[in-house]
């Protein structure tokens, strides 16, 4: 056992590297160091606050977007708001003028009843007149024949016919307004 006691302690510890490796080593990582922090690491922060500028970039443009699309979005709103208040505008006068056409209509087609009626009634007493008037005609002269058959000489004095008929005939209708 002392024997190995003298063979651990002359031979190095395996986990302690000799003192110039150590030293070469130490240097060597400086110089890899050095130059990954002169050549590589701007480059590196450089990619980095582009990519950040990017992002920041990016989101600002977003945000710029939102900010875009909310106004238009408000706008369209306020548009479609007044177009539906321009409709139902629209809509009323519509109806309002709907209603004065239909009021006037109603008010031609009084008027041309009344046109018609007046016109009917107009008709009505020419047509009375025009009967009336060959009615006494034809009375007069069936009158005036039967009483020239009765009295036995003709009655033809066309003026005095006429007279006596007329006469006749005004006297009837005396009597019948009278009874009204």
């Amino acid at each position: 056992m002392s024997q190995l006691l003298t063979i651990a302690a002359e031979t190095e510890n395996p986990l302690i590297p000799p003192i110039p490796e150590l030293v070469i080593g130490l240097i060597a990582f400086l110089i890899v160091f050095g130059f990954l922090a002169k050549k590589l690491l701007p480059n590196i922060n450089k990619v980095l606050d582009e990519r950040r500028e990017a992002i920041e970039g990016g989101i600002e443009k977003a945000d710029a977007a939102q900010t875009e699309a909310q106004s238009v979005l408000e706008q369209y709103k306020a548009q479609l708001a007044e177009a539906r208040h321009e409709a139902a505008r629209m809509r009323q006068d519509a109806q309002e003028q709907g209603a004065v056409i239909l009021q006037e209509m109603r008010a031609e087609g009084q008027r041309q009843r009344e046109e018609i009626v007046a016109a009917g009634h107009a008709q009505i007493e020419a047509d009375r007149k025009a009967a009336a008037s060959a009615l006494r005609q034809d009375v007069g002269k069936l009158a005036t024949d039967l009483a020239g058959k009765l009295v036995g000489e003709s009655l033809e004095d066309h003026a005095r016919q006429s007279g006596t008929v007329d006469r006749f005939l005004d006297e009837l209708e005396a009597k019948a307004e009278a009874v009204r």
